[in-house]
């Protein structure tokens, strides 16, 4: 069994909400920052016990300094009352900004987290994923967890320390009272768990529904897709697919705000109706020869208990939001859980000159482990330094997947791929990177100037190198002509640029990399023949002195490789070099007439007649 190999199962394990190790996790990601919460509890804190002696001195108000007219003693509690407030508000400031700062700087590491993560993912992975999923978990899921995040540990610590504090201060005042008004409390955290499993089975469905409409979204406002839909006179439609995903959104987040809504409002209501049913029991127990209570701590106990309820409802609010905000957690969980397919050894191999020998040994590969079929078997190939091997055969023979096994795009299931002798999963992949460079057919361009596009190949390029390289590719003299030079924006995805500007914008920034393995994969097919043939010549000066592997459409493009081989359902049928094939008169004469039976009419007759004569004269 081959030691690199392994199944991968992209579907994460079934997630628990409840389950403790969840919350757990979320804990740990405050860990980096527990010096800087522990501030923020300690203001908590002290706002809390600061903001419970406004009670006490409003009873020694109403009860002592009012009543026996004692002016002194009345400004002073005045005071107190004053600078209780101002050291609440100080410390409610003090202790938001830190907490606002953690919250943030811990959505900043999920963020990072999960992008990183996804830099690890393989080719596999964005194969199979919408790019609007992909966006939507760290736009719209990490920030769903914002408020959660920044103030769920504010909000937990400085409503238990006022709830506990008032409690105390309640059964110091009359303990008859407090039991009173804590009957119901058990009543009401039922209620809030109830509504919050409720809120956050809404949310994993509305998160859902966000990733399908943010997908539609990136897919059909690109370039490419406002160009298919204009064209083929499909905009209508993709409005309405939009509309009709946006209308399941808004009765999601109607049913997501209305969750438990009543039954939470009803919680509101007892509590705002507590202090009448105190100041009533208090009236009747003094008219019926009860124990009489003071004004001062009547109206002490109605304000504690205020500063008992809010606090409560508030823990309660909490509580279902933290509920709700587990679903979002979990989403994002479940990307930082994905298996990393491709991973760097611990002790890679770091080569510091790459010849560029590279090797196919006995490489089988396929893309699901399930598959009952291999897309390769049996690849048995050596192409030496500075050689050139190209890759032809009928679409989706395995071409490009055998190009891509060399820069570990995807790993083989058997066998094994060598440069220099060593396995590319040995290497490091700064190894890898800089020796295997890769031109596609599917140029991406970012959204940025051509300098920045160039130096995305080499960051400290200097404006001479640029140009150089700019100039091997045959593209210096349409960039120097534009109005901003090497400063012109390119534009979402290249747009400003025709095809063959961006191919040879690509080879420019494949020659400042510097490559000494390049992988041409069909480069030049989606191009007119003129352009193509512009187009080569500056594949042929970056291939100078490489090693070459080239997947060919157009096989006039590769008659001159060392070695040609036929792929056919993923094996090699046929290799040689282009006349030996011809002479076989086999799969690659086949594909040779083809060619000559297609060539457009500005190709050159003289060529075709001579490969037609060929093929006849081999068959």
């Amino acid at each position: 069994m081959n030691p690199h190999s392994r199944d991968i199962d992209w579907t994460p394990p079934p997630k628990d909400p409840d389950r403790p190790a969840d919350v757990r996790r979320i804990l740990r990601l405050f860990r980096p920052y527990r010096w800087r919460l522990t501030v923020v509890l300690l203001l908590v804190a002290a706002s809390s016990l600061v903001s419970i002696a406004s009670p006490f001195l409003l009873r020694a108000i109403l009860d002592t300094a009012i009543p026996h007219g004692r002016t002194g003693l009345l400004s002073l509690l005045a005071l107190g009352m004053i600078a209780t407030a101002v050291i609440t508000s100080v410390f409610g400031v003090l202790q938001t900004l830190i907490s606002t700062t953690v919250g943030q700087r811990v959505m900043h590491d999920l963020r990072a987290a999960v992008y990183a993560q996804l830099q690890r993912m393989s080719l596999s992975f964005f194969t199979r994923t919408r790019t609007g999923e992909v966006q939507s978990r760290i736009a719209n899921d990490i920030g769903g967890m914002q408020a959660t995040v920044t103030n769920t540990a504010t909000s937990i610590v400085s409503n238990t320390t006022s709830v506990i504090a008032s409690i105390v201060a309640m059964l110091a005042l009359d303990w008859r009272l407090t039991l009173a008004s804590l009957l119901l409390l058990p009543v009401f955290v039922s209620i809030s768990r109830r509504v919050g499993r409720e809120r956050r089975k809404i949310t994993t469905q509305r998160q859902k529904q966000m990733a399908a409409m943010s997908a539609i979204v990136t897919e059909s406002l690109s370039v490419s897709g406002i160009l298919l839909g204009r064209t083929m006179g499909r905009a209508d439609s993709l409005t309405r697919a939009f509309e009709d995903e946006s209308e399941q959104l808004v009765g999601l987040e109607v049913r997501s705000d209305m969750a438990g809504r009543w039954r939470m409002s009803t919680i509101s209501i007892v509590m705002a109706a507590m202090p009448a049913l105190i100041y009533w029991a208090a009236g009747i127990a003094l008219h019926f020869g009860g124990p009489t209570i003071s004004i001062g701590t009547l109206v002490a106990f109605v304000s504690l208990q205020q500063g008992l309820f809010r606090p409560t409802v508030s823990l309660l609010q909490t509580g279902v939001q933290v509920q709700t905000s587990i679903a979002l957690f979990q989403r994002i969980f479940e990307y930082l859980d994905l298996p990393v397919e491709i991973t760097e050894r611990p002790d890679p191999v770091r080569l510091d000159e790459v010849r560029g020998d590279v090797s196919f040994d006995k490489v089988d590969f396929r893309y699901d482990a399930d598959a009952p079929e291999l897309t390769l078997s049996g690849i048995d190939l050596t192409v030496p330094a500075g050689g050139s091997l190209a890759i032809v055969g009928a679409t989706g023979s395995g071409k490009s997947t055998l190009s891509y096994l060399v820069p570990r795009l995807y790993d083989v299931t058997a066998g094994r791929v060598t440069i220099d002798g060593v396995d590319v999963r040995d290497l490091s992949f700064d190894t890898l990177s800089r020796a295997v460079g890769v031109v596609s057919q599917e140029t991406y361009l970012f959204h940025a100037s051509v300098a920045e596009n160039l130096r995305f190949a080499k960051p400290d390029a200097t404006d001479e190198e640029l140009t150089a390289a700019a100039r091997a590719a045959q593209i210096h003299d349409h960039i120097a002509g534009l109005p901003d030079g090497y400063d012109t924006v390119v534009g979402e995805r290249g747009y400003r640029f025709s095809g063959g500007e961006k191919q040879r914008l690509a080879i420019a920034r494949t020659i400042l990399r510097d490559p000494p393995v390049l992988i041409l994969d069909e480069a030049t097919s989606a191009l007119d023949t003129r352009t193509e043939h512009a187009v080569q010549d500056a594949i042929d000066a970056l291939a100078a002195g490489r090693t070459t592997i080239t997947i060919a459409h157009r096989l006039s493009t590769v008659r001159d490789a060392d070695q040609i081989v036929v792929l056919d359902h993923g094996r090699i049928v046929e290799r040689g070099k282009h006349d030996e094939l011809l002479a076989m008169g086999g799969r690659y004469a086949e594909l040779v007439r083809r060619d000559a039976r297609l060539a457009p009419s500005d190709a050159q007759p003289a060529t075709l007649e001579k490969e037609l004569a060929a093929v006849e004269a081999a068959g």
